[in-house]
Order: structure tokens, then C-alpha cells, then sequence
């Protein structure tokens, strides 16, 4: 077995244990020795992949989370990628809400951020294809609904991810469609 493969193993493992661990114990409470007890490594071979245990938890979203969600490619499917949020947070629920009410809330919040940005910025593209749109404005369009939809999010796991996430699409949706493309357009009048 290579090297590289072996270290994949080694942090899936290590991934496997923290977890584990958070689904009886609060994030900010375990520490590195009690997830190498729990898969039986040691503290030489977590601290040889990561530095601490929120390395090991952004590690988790961005290794396992990102590589569930894909990206879709048309503007009319965005909204298949943002229910595949949805589904991850519901079908991670305990690990999404440990994080959410732990000090790494933040690497929760960057991995929203980072796979909703995607989604936004793919949209903000296609339906700026045939406008005079600077870069610059769709990066900022592009972050401000990123952050609107993060916020939304962020809610739904805080108010307990009661609604159905179908519905705030749909919702989301009717939103988006009107006020990013009048959003768009205005920019390209007033910058002609």
C-alpha cells in the first residue's frame, strides 16, 4: 500500500473516532487522546495529520461533506445541489449540531459557505452569459446571496431543521430567480 493511501486511511479513521465521539459528548469537550483511544492510534500519529481536533473536524467537511455534494452544472439544478446540502446536514444531524453549538462553528460555517458559493456563483455566470457583468460585481452578487443562503441555513439547524427543506427552496427559489437577474441587468444599465 502506498504512503498516500495509507494516510487517507489513517485520517479516515481518526475522522471515524472524533464522530463517533461527538455523538455522546460535546465537541469543545474531547480531547486528542480520547479519539486515539477510540480507534487505537496515537497522539504521535494524529499530530503527524492534523493539529488539533478542529483541523481533523474542517478535514471531515471538507474531505467527506464536499465530496457528497457535487455541484450541478445547469442553472435550473442549483437547486438539486442546495437540497443535497439539506439531506447532508439532516443525515449528519448529531455531528452538524455538535459543530453548530461548539467553538468550531466556524469550520460548519466555511463549509456551507464554500460548497453554497459554488452553487451561487454558477448561477450568477449563466445568467450573466450575455451581459456586460465586471467580474468584480458577480463575485460580490455571488457572496451576498452565498451569505443570505448560509443564514438561512444556519437557522434551519438552529431552530431544530423543523421545516421541510423542499419548501424553502421552492421558496428560495421564486426569490432568487426575480431579484438576482433584475439585480444583474440593473447593473449592466447603469454600467453601459
Amino acid at each position: 500500500m502506498t504512503h498516500s493511501v495509507m494516510t487517507e486511511m489513517t485520517k479516515k479513521v481518526l475522522a471515524e473516532s472524533l464522530k463517533r465521539l461527538m455523538t455522546t459528548k460535546s465537541l469543545n469537550k474531547i480531547t486528542v487522546q480520547e479519539i486515539v483511544d477510540e480507534c487505537h492510534l496515537n497522539r504521535r500519529t494524529f499530530y503527524y495529520h492534523f493539529h488539533d481536533v478542529y483541523e481533523l473536524l474542517g478535514w471531515i467537511y471538507k474531505e467527506e461533506a464536499i465530496a457528497q455534494l457535487q455541484t450541478h452544472d445547469d442553472c435550473d439544478t442549483w437547486q438539486e445541489g442546495f437540497l443535497n446540502i439539506f439531506l447532508y446536514i439532516q443525515k449528519n444531524q448529531e455531528i452538524c449540531l455538535c459543530t453548530f453549538h461548539s467553538l468550531g462553528r466556524d469550520h460548519l460555517e466555511n463549509f456551507l459557505y464554500s460548497v453554497v458559493y459554488g452553487l451561487v456563483k454558477h448561477v450568477v455566470i449563466t445568467m450573466a452569459a450575455d451581459m456586460r457583468v465586471d467580474e468584480t460585481y458577480k463575485d460580490f452578487l455571488a457572496n451576498f446571496y452565498t451569505v443570505s443562503f448560509v443564514g438561512l441555513l444556519l437557522q434551519w439547524i438552529q431552530r431544530g431543521m423543523k421545516e421541510r427543506p423542499e419548501q424553502i427552496i421552492r421558496n428560495l427559489s421564486v426569490t432568487v430567480r426575480g431579484t438576482m437577474l433584475n439585480a444583474l441587468k440593473q447593473y449592466e444599465e447603469e454600467n453601459s
